[in-house]
């Protein structure tokens, strides 16, 4: 493809855009955009991988000026980023049904029998509880949630400076709700085992009368006059919303318009991203829990380096409604944790349809807090395990574990045999088109990260993939679900290692759910983890292995020691 500054600059007069799009292109500054002609014609097809005739391009003349002035007449119309496509994206596929519900959904599973925990005086010493050892203490009433609230505020105040993890702080907020929860608790008034537990959340979910940034300096001051549906439903399972926490700008990466969020286990290194501040507080004890959301990693990136538990639902599990849309097809809201129980209980609260995001569908999701790892068919992903790669012992050892500890035959198993990597570029078009105003008006040019491998620059050559690819590569997505359906015909749960095999843009395509959690430690004392995958809507078999292993080892349950409250 040899295109000259002409053609290319004449392409964008043909999809209706600004040579302003591109700084240094002072010349098209000053061009107005004009009727398309032949030679725009001829740019748009070398991009394309296409060949016409001078009469093919003379006939399309007429019909490319009439669509330039169609995209015009759209334009003059405002899109909010809430407004969903008419295309829903489905992840079922052909005869799939979904575990259907017995009756309503039970948000209130109750945690297994644990061991007895001391109440110390200062309560900072139980700052990484998890959400089912604080659950136990507030319904005993052996603590109180205004108590837990002040000391995970004061955590949240000392080493956010360190982290930069939090966004905006909802103290009063938190306050109110969790003086609340402890006069519900005294009077008999238990809504379950997140009634009174503080948590934070990915500041892309909307909260009524609270700034929610998107973590860009585009909308530091956007504020809405409603709640996500996950911060609904967790306020109406009894839940202390605590802080509003950082993620990469428009959920992409750790930087964010403050700062760069930290890996509390070196703060030499960002959290990785995008629900950065979520991994980052968990794993430094400074909320209970956390709601994080990820389209291609951003679960599974932040939770692998700051050594917590994540749960990536199943595509179409939890609402979206009042999140940031990012990609319609790919969105995905899940909890981030200190163990997969407690992801298990955030999942009971927040999952199910609610009549406002059209992409939901209504499946069971039956918790076994007693689970039997030996009646689940596991599969491993065997040339992924066997490539050379930096974390390969551990990922090793997991295995190890997993056959000798749990007793569990593994069948290796591989991937679909398709082009997953070329199929990326769906995520860049709908991204693209969530923020096709801020492109277009140059915004874009205001935040923090430019350059490749940046919103930015995707938003600008997205506006180049022709429609017809983006179609086509949805088509081939049918077959990669197809495909992958039939690979769970065999296994229940697929380990993998987190980011080999093509595991993460695979899942994320197809919609499958995952839990990702630490399996080691490397010789700096940063985490490492591994990454166990479910069938469509089987979160309850997938958690029920991913727990077994978690209990069969420690890792979950050491702590950044700089984070650690002081002994004495």
């Amino acid at each position: 493809m040899d295109l000259d500054r002409r053609q290319f600059m004449g392409y964008f007069t043909l999809l209706g855009l600004s040579g302003t799009l591109f700084p240094g292109a002072l010349w098209a500054q000053t061009q107005g955009r004009g009727p398309v002609t032949r030679l725009h014609i001829e740019a748009a097809a070398e991009l394309a991988g296409l060949s016409f005739t001078e009469e093919e391009r003379a006939l399309m003349l007429e019909d490319l000026n009439n669509l330039q002035q169609a995209y015009e007449r759209l334009r003059q119309l405002t899109l909010e980023n809430a407004l969903h496509p008419a295309l829903i994206f489905n992840p079922l596929p052909r005869g799939f049904v979904p575990p259907r519900p017995s009756g309503p959904p039970n948000r209130r599973p109750r945690p297994r029998p644990i061991a007895p925990v001391e109440v110390p005086s200062d309560l900072e010493k139980l700052a990484f509880l998890t959400v089912a050892q604080w659950a136990h203490l507030l319904r005993s009433r052996r603590v109180s949630s205004e108590a837990i609230t002040r000391m995970y505020l004061e955590r949240l105040k000392r080493y956010d400076p360190v982290l930069q993890c939090v966004v905006t702080l909802t103290e009063e907020l938190a306050l109110e709700q969790a003086r609340q929860a402890d006069r519900e608790i005294r009077s008999g008034q238990y809504r379950g085992p997140l009634h009174g537990i503080p948590w934070g959340a990915k500041d892309l979910l909307a909260t009524r009368g609270i700034p929610t940034t998107w973590g860009t300096i585009l909308y530091k001051d956007q504020v809405f006059d409603y709640d996500a549906t996950v911060v609904e439903r967790l306020r109406e399972a009894g839940a202390v919303l605590v802080a509003k926490l950082t993620l990469g700008e428009l959920a992409w990466g750790d930087v964010w318009f403050g700062g760069t969020t930290r890996n509390p286990w070196n703060p030499e290194q960002g959290s990785s991203g995008s629900s950065a501040g979520s991994a980052s507080a968990v794993a430094a004890g400074l909320v209970a829990f956390a709601i994080g959301s990820e389209t291609l990693g951003s679960i599974v990136s932040p939770s692998s380096r700051c050594g917590t538990t994540g749960l990536r639902p199943t595509f179409g599990r939890v609402s979206r409604y009042g999140a940031m849309a990012l990609s319609w097809s790919m969105d995905k809201i899940g909890p981030i944790c200190r163990s997969v129980e407690d992801c298990a209980l955030v999942l009971a609260a927040i999952y199910g349809p609610d009549g406002r995001d059209p992409s939901v569908i209504e499946a069971a999701f039956d918790w076994d807090r007693r689970p039997d790892p030996r009646r689940l068919r596991v599969g491993y992903l065997a040339r992924a395990f066997e490539a050379e790669y930096p974390t390969r012992r551990f990922d090793e050892e997991t295995l190890r574990v997993l056959r000798q500890d749990l007793g569990l035959e593994l069948e290796p198993v591989q991937w679909p045999d398709l082009p997953v990597g070329a199929m990326r570029f769906i995520l860049d078009v709908e991204a693209a088109a969530a923020f096709d105003d801020i492109t277009r008006d140059g915004r874009i040019r205001q935040m923090k990260r430019q350059g490749r491998n940046t919103w930015p620059n995707t938003f600008r050559y997205a506006r180049l993939i022709p429609a017809v690819e983006y179609v086509q590569a949805n088509r081939l997505r049918t077959r990669l679900i197809e495909e992958t359906a039939r690979l769970f015909e065999r296994v229940d749960v697929i380990v993998s290692p987190s980011f080999g095999g093509n595991t993460l843009l695979l899942t994320n395509l197809t919609g499958h759910p995952c839990v990702v959690l630490p399996n080691g430690f490397r010789e700096d004392n940063t985490p490492t983890s591994i990454t166990f995958i479910g069938r469509l809507f089987g979160e309850a078999e997938l958690m029920s292995l991913a727990m077994a292993y978690q209990e069969a080892t420690d890792f979950h349950r050491r702590y950044p020691p700089r984070f650690l409250p002081q002994t004495g």
